[in-house]
């Protein structure tokens, strides 16, 4: 297996693709049958009339294209096949465009390609070499996690809808529909079930660790997991009389946030990490942490705590 980390190279030249008019459905995959029983949702045999919009469906969330070829290479055929079943089981964090190189040649000429099986992840319309051996799909998957792990580290975190689905409805108050997967753990914390919230939330992250969304929830599940019951004057007038005492002032940190008071949160464990040392330390400064993965990592508030821990602690 060849890796190598992003690094925002030019774009694909499409210049020399031709826009010939649509013909029959193509069988995904070849003519060896498709990839996921129950057709395509996060997957697509890309042809030269669908290479333009599958590259730029990458200004939304990832795109990884496998080029294979049946007649050079049967077995890179099997690997186009599983990197799809691998797209189904991350519903939506990328989206795999299979390129048959034997039907669509003008596709391989314009990213230059020179062997087969090769996969190109695709970001902001900006392609990256990224595999070229055949990889079982075990393998696969374990590559392909460690990719959407970088990804997520690096802050992109987008989800395409899935393929044979319309446009996405809205609610009445204009916002997107709850994506059913996390129906449970956002049911069961309607309800302040928060220990089942949690490990729903555990659940989601062990079948996909790339999950930002399930990630964020369960930060945010966690807080009023331990904040449950917790008397809100109680809490603060407990940490004011131990300013060192990192129980009292975590739980107060998260009631600040319930409350609203992200600064302060913040703030108050910040301050605690630069007073303490050692395990204390350590404590106050993963707590605190958990707390940013609960407001956002884009929300400008986590950003000044960032910075203000990081001064804290050199």
């Amino acid at each position: 297996m060849t890796q190598q980390p992003f690094s925002r190279p030019g774009a694909i030249d499409l210049s020399g693709l031709k826009r010939p008019a649509a013909g029959a459905p193509q069988t995904p995959g070849g003519d060896g049958g498709a990839a996921p029983a129950g057709g395509a949702s996060y997957w697509l045999d890309v042809t030269e009339e669908t290479f333009q919009s599958t590259v730029e469906a990458s200004l939304t969330a990832p795109v990884l294209l496998v080029f294979y070829s049946p007649t050079r290479l049967p077995e890179s055929q099997q690997m186009a096949r599983d990197l799809a079943t691998v797209a189904e089981e991350y519903e939506g964090r990328f989206l795999a465009g299979l390129v048959d190189i034997d039907t669509q040649p003008a596709i391989a000429q314009a990213v230059q390609l020179q062997s087969v099986p090769f996969v190109f992840a695709v970001i902001d319309g900006r392609p990256q070499p990224l595999l070229q051996d055949v990889l079982t799909l075990d393998s696969l998957r374990t590559a392909v996690n460690q990719v959407m792990q970088q990804l997520t580290a690096q802050g992109i975190t987008g989800r395409h809808q899935p393929r044979q689905a319309g446009p996405a409805a809205e609610t009445e108050d204009g916002e997107p529909p709850l994506d059913p997967r996390y129906a449970p753990a956002q049911e069961a914390l309607a309800a302040g079930d928060y220990d089942t919230a949690v490990a729903e939330y555990e659940r989601l992250l062990k079948a996909n660790p790339a999950d930002a969304e399930a990630a964020a929830g369960l930060a945010m599940a966690k807080v009023l997991q331990r904040a449950s019951g917790a008397d809100a004057t109680a809490a603060r007038a407990a940490a004011d009389a131990s300013p060192d005492d990192v129980a009292a002032q975590t739980l107060a940190a998260d009631v600040d946030l319930l409350d609203g008071n992200v600064d302060d949160a913040f703030a108050r464990l910040v301050e605690l990490v630069r007073r303490t040392s050692d395990a204390d330390r350590n404590a106050a400064r993963e707590h605190l942490l958990g707390l940013f993965a609960a407001v956002g990592n884009d929300d400008p508030r986590v950003l000044k705590g960032r910075q203000a821990l990081a001064n804290a602690l050199f």
